[in-house]
């Protein structure tokens, strides 16, 4: 599951509130992307173009793991110059279990089972830490968290972070990545 905001801003000025920033790359990959605009769509018309060319090429999809190594390996060949963006990658590994692979701007890749990233990060980053990774809980219980909680938590920290960051708001776009394609939902946010 994967989850951005649709505000697009700069400084103290929106642009759009209706922006997409999730980009579906395959039926079972999304990459979430925040930061520069021009340099997100660069990166991902690049990122589309190659994967294209590996689907004509070896005539099968690439898989999340796969994707998860080329960007980083796209992100480390721009490193002198690097791509203004915190970059989020998720899907289904050769498993059929869900991955998430987060990178910093000049490709080192980290893979986990959540994280957060753009201006909003470092506040939605604790609540997952809490919520998901049950750190720092009394009454901890081990085992894996639902699909109705994972979305109940995630739309809870996109709250919370709408009330303390300027960047986020209006409302957040997510998607529910599954072994029979990615469904898409929309939940409002504050849109001051």
């Amino acid at each position: 599951m994967i989850g951005a905001d649709t505000r697009l801003s700069a400084g103290f000025s929106i642009y759009t509130r209706e922006q997409n920033k999730l980009f579906p790359l395959s039926g079972t990959t999304v990459l979430g992307c925040a930061g520069c605009w021009c340099d997100t769509l660069t990166l991902t018309r690049i990122l589309k173009s190659r994967m294209q060319m590996y689907q004509q090429e070896h005539n099968k999809t690439m898989s999340t793991v796969a994707c998860a190594q080329m960007l980083s390996t796209m992100l480390y060949y721009k490193r002198f110059f690097p791509y203004y963006i915190s970059n989020v990658l998720v899907g289904l590994d050769n498993e059929g279990k869900g991955c998430v692979y987060s990178y910093d701007p000049i490709g080192h890749c980290e893979k986990a089972t959540y994280r957060a990233g753009g201006s909003a990060g470092a506040l939605l980053q604790p609540l997952l830490d809490n919520q998901i990774g049950q750190k720092n809980m009394l009454t901890a219980k081990e085992g894996t968290v639902t699909k109705e909680r994972a979305l109940s938590i995630l739309k809870d920290v996109f709250i919370s972070a709408a009330e303390r960051d300027i960047y986020t708001g209006d409302s957040i776009l997510i998607n529910i990545i599954t072994k029979d394609g990615i469904k898409e939902e929309k939940f409002e946010l504050r849109k001051d």
